[in-house]
């Protein structure tokens, strides 16, 4: 069983209905029970960093997620808002994240006069650049649905396994073992977006 986390902010229906349609099972729980008898786990989210990392501490989620995810090493895949919460802060607040992988959490900056907007909206290549069993059978070039105006930046390159651009290149898919996380949506990504839900439910 996949428990996708409900903390109070992100699109889980669309989640939930596209796993469905593939015939994966899976769940939206806030249940700290469930949570802990899953075998992976799906963090989504769209909307205000803070708020994410208050919503999971003031539901008691975080300790349970830490164990799952820190001690079970159990798959674990963020998605948009619930991938940026596993870095250790965003330019848009002050909360501490999750800390999960060795990344902050910045706005996009664009020099004076490009025209580039934010947030960022849109389909988008990705590219597909360390190994992750996310993309098998994945189309090359793949492309994904992005809604953000905050972007992963990671110490070192080694755990981004994927890459897109807009106005520069940046950060959009990561892996620090059992932790996965993509800045765009694939349950809003149609068959690009189902091959990365299949694999990681073939974990």
């Amino acid at each position: 069983m996949i428990a996708i986390i409900d903390y109070g902010l992100g699109n889980l229906t669309s989640v939930l209905n596209m796993h469905k349609r593939l015939g994966i099972e899976a769940c939206i729980s806030a249940d700290q029970n469930v949570i802990a008898k899953a075998d992976k786990l799906i963090l989504p989210g769209v909307g205000n960093f803070d708020k994410g990392m208050q919503n999971l501490h003031n539901t008691g989620l975080t300790t349970v997620l830490n164990q799952k995810v820190l001690i079970d090493k159990i798959p674990v895949l963020g998605i948009c808002l619930g991938a940026q919460l596993m870095t250790r802060q965003s330019d848009e607040g002050i909360e501490p994240g999750l800390g999960w992988v060795n990344a902050d959490t910045v706005r996009f900056m664009f020099a004076p006069g490009d025209n580039h907007k934010v947030p960022h909206m849109g389909w988008e290549d990705v590219h597909f650049v360390n190994p992750s069993p996310l993309w098998k059978n994945a189309v090359v070039p793949s492309r994904f649905y992005h809604v953000h105006a905050y972007h992963f930046k990671f110490d070192t390159p080694q755990l981004i396994t994927g890459t897109c651009t807009y106005g520069y290149e940046f950060a959009c898919a990561f892996q620090n073992e059992n932790i996965f996380g993509v800045q765009f949506h694939p349950e809003k990504s149609h068959r690009f977006g189902m091959t990365i839900l299949e694999n990681f439910a073939a974990l």
